[in-house]
């Protein structure tokens, strides 16, 4: 990850931390480094980051790092007041969501909230280019498999959660959705 990137990244979490709720215990997947609890401070209690990579620097705190695959990673592990999969929903095969989202629905508290950002199409393009450039690192931009944002509302529609935000962000580049767990 180069710095280009360390931005882009950060410009996710801030937006996906005006979602979370405060003093919550939270579950990211495909956590990469840890960034989301770095960037978070104070405001979580606690969490747990599922990444196929160990990182070479985990941030101090309440904060447990598991190598793997979600959700085989969680081994057990419930009770979240939020869960994000940042950039990661494009890098997953449809017939994989289904079961990551009933997963989302059965370790996500009452109340809880689902925060997924993910990239536009056009962004593939995007990345190529910037790939090419070595402007860009791109984190597995080859497996994006030309994901549609539009799909996720439908996918989540009936797996007991609500729609609380669909928007764009980053000049229209990257979507944002929040879902709350209903009880």
């Amino acid at each position: 990850m180069n710095s280009v990137d360390r931005f882009l990244q950060q410009k996710r979490i801030a937006e996906a931390l005006r979602w979370m709720p405060a003093g919550g215990h939270v579950l990211d997947v495909g956590c990469a480094d840890g960034a989301l609890f770095r960037q978070a401070g104070s405001r979580i209690k606690s969490g747990i980051g599922i990444d196929p990579d160990e990182p070479s620097d985990w941030p101090p705190g309440s904060y447990e790092f598991r190598q793997g695959r979600f959700p085989d990673a969680l081994d057990g592990a419930d009770g979240f007041d939020a869960i994000t999969m940042l950039a990661v929903i494009e890098h997953v095969p449809s017939e994989t969501r289904k079961t990551w989202f009933e997963t989302v629905t059965a370790v996500l508290n009452p109340g809880g909230r689902l925060i997924i950002t993910v990239p536009t199409p056009a962004v593939d393009r995007i990345l190529d280019v910037g790939i090419r450039l070595h402007l860009l690192h791109g984190m597995d931009a080859e497996s994006h498999h030309g994901f549609n944002p539009r799909v996720i509302p439908g996918e989540l529609s009936t797996s007991g959660m609500r729609l609380l935000r669909a928007s764009r962000f980053e000049m229209g580049l990257n979507h944002l959705y929040v879902y709350e767990r209903l009880s």
